[in-house]
């Protein structure tokens, strides 16, 4: 079921409540996220552990404990995520999905360990408790949520800004949790995000000007995390009105045009599946889980192909061409 969410917990004092991708989230530290509206329940509990609490929890994996991958996930016997970037912070996911323990390394930014904890980590603990989120970036036309879909690579956030600069705010950019409204199973609602986008240096001065500034992402990359004014971010869940699929990269002896074209149910399915966001967790009730979601929300919202050359000079092409298939 899409928007699924488990029974909920009392609020505990001393944490900060907030309201993101759908769900109550309470922090131990301030998140740059929109405060919860109704602090009296939570649905995942954020809290900062000492270095022997995640020691602990992997003890029964020394070897696995100690390797050096830049991204290292450890499925632990009770049913927990543990979770490292190396460097920059540590993570243990419960296995009910309810609270997710941090710890900050010594070379991570604020920027950096937020916006890993609020997709990264925090998607763990939707999955655990039966939400599926989209690796998507979605933009606001006309009241409704539009939704960019595609890998690593394929320009969302990029098109995303684009849709910004032509006046559009942004409801969430790298994970999109939907769900639907009660008696209308046609109409999904995409929830927001924070209020932040992640673009290249370059893409990011052609599209904001020379004047916006953000923090770097990572040490392996030069894309930035950049801060959104309150203007151009929405807050509200809004109808979900369309997906769009992007596509490989149009080579330069390729088609120079925009194309959209429909998707078949089948075909929507797969990609939505394809398009979902963590693609770690991999156990058989979670993948049959994601057939019968991606049926649902394919039969709702309609799933369409993306095809344009990655040329930051076609960019207002491509939004003038999505408002164009909107309207029709």
């Amino acid at each position: 079921m899409i928007g699924a969410i488990s029974p909920q917990r009392s609020f505990r004092p001393g944490s900060i409540p907030y309201q993101l991708y759908g769900v109550h989230v309470q922090s131990s530290i301030p998140l740059a996220c929109p405060i919860g509206i109704a602090p009296g329940v939570t649905d995942v509990a954020i809290h900062e552990a000492p270095p022997d609490y995640f020691t602990h929890a992997v003890r029964q994996h020394p070897k696995e404990r100690t390797a050096e991958d830049w991204f290292h996930r450890i499925a632990l016997s009770d049913g927990s995520d543990y979770l490292r970037w190396a460097g920059l912070f540590e993570f243990l996911v419960s296995p009910d999905g309810r609270n997710i323990a941090y710890r900050a390394l010594k070379h991570a930014s604020q920027e950096t360990f937020q916006t890993y904890l609020v997709s990264q980590a925090l998607s763990f603990a939707l999955i655990k408790q039966g939400l599926e989120p989209l690796h998507a970036t979605v933009v606001m036309v006309e009241e409704q949520a539009v939704a960019l879909l595609g890998t690593c690579g394929r320009g969302k956030s990029s098109l995303g800004a684009a849709f910004l600069q032509a006046g559009s705010r942004l409801l969430t950019d790298d994970l999109l949790v939907t769900s639907h409204v009660p008696g209308r199973p046609n109409v999904i609602l995409a929830h927001p995000g924070p209020p932040r986008i992640k673009l290249f240096p370059k893409i990011a001065a052609r599209l904001f000007g020379a004047g916006r500034s953000g923090a770097q992402m990572n040490p392996h990359t030069r894309k930035m995390i950049l801060p959104l004014a309150h203007h151009e971010h929405c807050t509200n869940a809004v109808p979900l009105r369309a997906c769009y699929v992007l596509q490989p990269p149009i080579t330069r002896r390729g088609p120079t045009q925009v194309t959209i074209g429909p998707l078949s149910p089948r075909q929507a399915c797969l990609e939505l599946i394809a398009n979902t966001f963590n693609t770690i967790i991999t156990e058989p009730a979670r993948l049959a889980r994601q057939f019968a979601w991606a049926a649902q929300l394919a039969s709702a919202v309609p799933v369409k192909s993306l095809s344009y050359p990655r040329r930051l000079a076609h960019i207002p092409a491509v939004v003038a061409a999505i408002h164009k298939d909107l309207a029709q």
